[in-house]
């Protein structure tokens, strides 16, 4: 396996523990508990963004650019959805 494939599969990981401890928050009773889990869902979410980051500068990750017509649809879309 590459480093390629290693990061992938680590951001691939931290993506569905992201999704692990956003659950366990949401569902807290225990204030004290469900802000231990927001501190380590942030510590993870920074983890998946160094990752992405990694592999956005070795070109392994691209992204297109919105259009600014998209943008504004989406905008439209969620702003009149409430």
């Amino acid at each position: 396996m590459g480093d390629k494939e290693l990061i992938n599969d680590s951001l691939a990981s931290q993506k569905l523990i992201s999704g692990t401890y956003n659950n366990y928050a949401n569902e807290c009773v225990n204030p004290s508990l469900r802000s231990d889990f927001l501190n380590i869902l942030k510590e993870e979410h920074d983890i998946q963004a160094e990752l992405f980051y990694e592999m956005q500068s070795r070109g392994w990750y691209q992204t297109k650019p919105a259009q600014q017509n998209e943008i504004h649809q989406s905008h439209q879309k969620f702003s009149t959805s409430f």
